[in-house]
C-alpha cells in the first residue's frame, strides 16, 4: 500500500480506530472487573459481619470462644483479615488470630440505615483494606463488631488482569489490523484493474476500458469509454470542418491570385502578395489543426529508436558532407508515446537544423531517463557548428525567427517542433554542446516496453 493511496487511508484510520477502541475496551473490562472484585469483597465482609453478629446474640458474651468465623485467612498474621468485637471505649472483647499485636484504626463517619460503616485503611504493615462495622446492642453495653479484607490483593489482581487483558487485546489487534489491510487490499483490487485499463488505453494497447467491475465503479469505466468515443468525434468533426474551410477557402484565393497575375499594376501585385500570404497562413493553420488533432488522439505509439535509424540514413544522403553518427542504446527503450509521424517531424527538424549549422559532424542519442512521475525518453543532438547564445537560444525558437538570412528555410520548423513538444507535454532545451556547437535535447513521454521492442544491435 503506497503513501497516500485509498487503501493506506483505509488501513491508518481503521488501524487508528483500532487502537482506541482496544485501549478503550481494556479500560473498561479492567474497571469491570475492579468494580466486581470491590462487590465481592464487600458482600464477603458483610456476610462476616452478620455471622459474627448473629454468634454474638447467640452467646449473649461477647468472649465467649464460640464466636468464631471459619475462613482460615482470619488465623494468618499481617493478611488483611482481621476481626474483632470491642465497645465503644475501644476495650477488645474478642478477636481473631490475624489482629494480635496491632490495632484496627476507628471508623468514623456515619453510619447506614443497618448500623453499619465502611471505609478503606492502612493496617500497621501497609495493607490496605475495607473495613466493615456494624453495632450490636446487648444491654446494658453496645459492641462495634469490625471485620476487614484485603483489599491490596484485589488491587494485585486488577494490576494482573489489566496486563494480561491488554496483551490479549494487543494480539488481537495485530489479527484486526492485518485483516484490515487484507480487507483494503482486496477491495481497492477493481481500482487497480481499472486504472490498469486505463494506462493499456493510453500506452495504445487498447482502444476503450475493458473488464468487469462493481457496482460503485462500473459508472466510472463507463464514463470513461464514454468520454474517449467522445472525444474521437469531436477530433473528427473538428478535423472535417478545418478542411471545408481550407477547400473553401483555396478556390476564392486562387481566383484571386490568377486575376491578380493576369494584370498590371501596384494594386495586382498587392493582391498578389496578399493571396500568397494568405495560402500560406491557410496551409500553416491547417497544418496546426491536422497536428492537434492527431496528437489529441490517446493510444499511439512509436519505435523511436527505429524512427531514428531510418532518419539517420537519410540525413546521411541529403548531408554527405557530415559525419552523423547515432548512437545505438545498449537496452530495449520504451517507446515514444504518440504518433509516429510526429516524432519524425520533431526529430527531422532537429536533425536537419543541426546538418546544416554544423562543421562536418553531427552526434545523436537516444535514452530513456526516468522524471518526476514517468519515464521520458531524451533525444540529444550535437553538432560542432558555431553554436547559439542563450540570448539567441531563445529568440530562435520564437516563430519565423531567423538568425541567419542566408541559411536555406523558412523559419518555421523549430517552431513546429516546439508546438509538438508542448502538445504532447515535452521539453526543448538548447544549450552549448560539448563538440563545440549547439547542443538540442528533446524531452518526450514514453510509453510501457512494448514485446515487439528490437533487441539492441
Amino acid at each position: 500500500m503506497r503513501k497516500g493511496s485509498i487503501a493506506a487511508s483505509l488501513f491508518w484510520l481503521s488501524a487508528a480506530w483500532l487502537v482506541l477502541a482496544l485501549v478503550a475496551t481494556g479500560f473498561l473490562l479492567t474497571d469491570l472487573y475492579s468494580r466486581a472484585l470491590d462487590t465481592s469483597l464487600s458482600e464477603t465482609l458483610d456476610f462476616h459481619v452478620e455471622s459474627l453478629a448473629g454468634a454474638l446474640l447467640a452467646t449473649a458474651d461477647p468472649t465467649s470462644p464460640d464466636i468464631a468465623l471459619t475462613d482460615p485467612r482470619f488465623g494468618r498474621p499481617r493478611s488483611g483479615w482481621y476481626w474483632a468485637i470491642r465497645d465503644s471505649d475501644g476495650v477488645l472483647y474478642n478477636l481473631s488470630s490475624s489482629v494480635v499485636g496491632i490495632n484496627l484504626p476507628d471508623i468514623t463517619g456515619p453510619a447506614d440505615a443497618m448500623g453499619r460503616r465502611t471505609a478503606i485503611m492502612d493496617d500497621a504493615f501497609g495493607t490496605q483494606m475495607r473495613m466493615v462495622e456494624r453495632t450490636v446492642t446487648l444491654a446494658p453495653k453496645s459492641y462495634q463488631i469490625v471485620v476487614t479484607g484485603n483489599l491490596s490483593e484485589i488491587l494485585e489482581l486488577v494490576g494482573d488482569f489489566r496486563g494480561q487483558a491488554f496483551i490479549v487485546l494487543g494480539a488481537v489487534g495485530v489479527m484486526l489490523a492485518v485483516m484490515s489491510a487484507i480487507v483494503a487490499r482486496f477491495a481497492m483490487r477493481p481500482i487497480a484493474r481499472l486504472s490498469a485499463a486505463i494506462e493499456s488505453v493510453r500506452a495504445g494497447d487498447s482502444a476503450a476500458v475493458s473488464g468487469t467491475y462493481p457496482r460503485e465503479i462500473a459508472p466510472l469505466a463507463e464514463e470513461v469509454n464514454e468520454l474517449l468515443r467522445s472525444n474521437t468525434q469531436i477530433i473528427e468533426r473538428a478535423r472535417n470542418q478545418v478542411g471545408n474551410l481550407a477547400h473553401g477557402l483555396k478556390t476564392p484565393i486562387a481566383v484571386l491570385r490568377n486575376e491578380a497575375a493576369s494584370k498590371k499594376g501596384a494594386l495586382a501585385d498587392v493582391v498578389l502578395d496578399q493571396s500568397d500570404k494568405m495560402s500560406a497562413i491557410v496551409a500553416t493553420y491547417l497544418e496546426r489543426a491536422r497536428l492537434a488533432a492527431r496528437t489529441s488522439v490517446v493510444g499511439k505509439k512509436s519505435d523511436a529508436a527505429m524512427v531514428l535509424e531510418r532518419m539517420t540514413r537519410v540525413m546521411r544522403k541529403i548531408h554527405p558532407q557530415c559525419d552523423i553518427t547515432f548512437a545505438q542504446p545498449r537496452t530495449a527503450l520504451p517507446w515514444f508515446r504518440g504518433d509516429e509521424a510526429d516524432f519524425e517531424e520533431m526529430a527531422g527538424n532537429l536533425f536537419d537544423n543541426a546538418c546544416k549549422w554544423s562543421r562536418g559532424r553531427v552526434e545523436v542519442r537516444l535514452d530513456a531517463e526516468r522524471g518526476e512521475s514517468a519515464t521520458m525518453l531524451v533525444l540529444r543532438i550535437d553538432d560542432n557548428g558555431p553554436g547559439l547564445s542563450e540570448q539567441d537560444a531563445e529568440k530562435v525558437l520564437r516563430r519565423g525567427v531567423r538568425l541567419d538570412e542566408k541559411t536555406p528555410g523558412s523559419g518555421l520548423g523549430l517552431d513546429i517542433v516546439k508546438e509538438l513538444v508542448d502538445v504532447y507535454g515535452g521539453k526543448l532545451v538548447l544549450k552549448r554542446s560539448a563538440l563545440g556547437g549547439l547542443l538540442t535535447e528533446l524531452t518526450l513521454p514514453s510509453a510501457r516496453v512494448s514485446a515487439t521492442t528490437r533487441p539492441p544491435p
